[in-house]
């Protein structure tokens, strides 16, 4: 059983570590950073800003708090109608998510908004099912379930085993999970006929093989790659192996998944959760966790200026 002063610690330590992850891969991507340092190492002096991953990642910690944790799909719409559907315009909105809410203005729910969505295999349902894992942690079968309750408003199949794979493995980390014992509870959740499954494997596969980050760069790039690189096949499954390679180090799994390109906001926002939930927020850079501590609202206007540390707070809240 954890403390309370513990639950807070982990539960923050994965909001946060989401939020520096999705800030130190998507800044580290952009061309003005390739040119002025090659590979980014650290946060630059200048301020940072949340994309999509941290703000869909709040919406679903609303929805947790808003029903209690009696999670439910009606908890779900409930809350993306209340957060996000007055809004025209989503400023580097996942396509995944933009579509449902589409299919929600038009009368849909779920799981026919996922279902009925081009982008139904993205990564967009794995970037915010953190703070599932958070209130789950240490019950795998209870964060499977939550995971595809949210993520059946927007996704179907791989989309929807993407998230259950991140739910659970940051539900194992908050319960003290190693490494190794929370990449086992993810690929316990994932069907074992899927395309997911078979890049998940193929993944952890190169890891073995390879053993170092240097001899692993190329093939989890080559091997894994699809035409649509924030698809669940891909991305996540890159996730999982950089999050493998950190061998539990916080800012090494920062760096190695900040760096790695492709979707690098989300491979860095699953990555930061997993170690945060690993590690807690007081193992984290204390400079990094004040850079990223309160969100810009970049995609969703109600995020602005949210406190991670009061959010997690509340979650840590409905732990069991």
């Amino acid at each position: 059983m954890m403390d309370e002063r513990t639950k807070v610690d982990k539960a923050f330590g994965t909001l946060v570590g989401l939020a520096i992850g999705d800030s130190f891969g998507d800044a580290s991507r952009t061309e003005a950073n390739h040119q002025r340092f090659g590979i980014t190492m650290d946060f630059t002096e200048e301020a940072s800003w949340s994309t999509d991953d941290t703000e869909f990642a709040l919406l679903t910690a609303e929805a947790l708090i808003d029903c209690g944790g009696e999670f439910s799909s009606e908890a779900v719409v409930a809350a993306w109608e209340k957060y996000i559907l007055y809004q025209e315009n989503f400023y580097r909105g996942g396509s995944s998510e933009i579509e449902a809410v589409v299919n929600l203005k038009r009368g849909l729910k779920p799981p026919f908004t996922g279902m009925y969505n081009a982008y139904h295999h993205s990564d967009g349902a794995a970037m915010r099912a953190a703070p599932i894992g958070i209130v789950c942690a240490g019950n795998i079968e209870k964060a499977a379930r939550f995971a595809q309750i949210d993520a059946e408003v927007s996704h179907f199949r791989d989309g929807i085993w993407g998230a259950q794979a991140v739910a659970v493995g940051v539900a194992a980390a908050m319960a003290g999970g190693s490494v190794d014992e929370v990449i086992a509870a993810a690929k316990s959740v994932i069907p074992e006929d899927s395309w997911f499954y078979y890049t998940f494997t193929k993944a952890m596969a190169i890891v073995d093989e390879h053993q170092t980050l240097e001899e692993c760069w190329v093939p989890l790039h080559t091997e894994l790659w699809t035409t649509y690189k924030a698809a669940v096949p891909e991305a996540v499954s890159q996730a999982f192996a950089l999050f493998r390679l950190s061998g539990g180090d916080f800012r090494k799994g920062v760096i190695y998944s900040g760096n790695f390109g492709r979707d690098a906001d989300t491979i860095g926002a699953i990555v930061g959760a997993l170690l945060g939930a690993s590690v807690g927020a007081a193992q984290i850079p204390p400079r990094w966790v004040e850079k990223t501590r309160y969100p810009t609202g970049t995609c969703l206007e109600f995020t602005k200026g949210k406190d991670l540390l009061q959010i997690a707070q509340e979650l840590a809240a409905l732990i069991d």
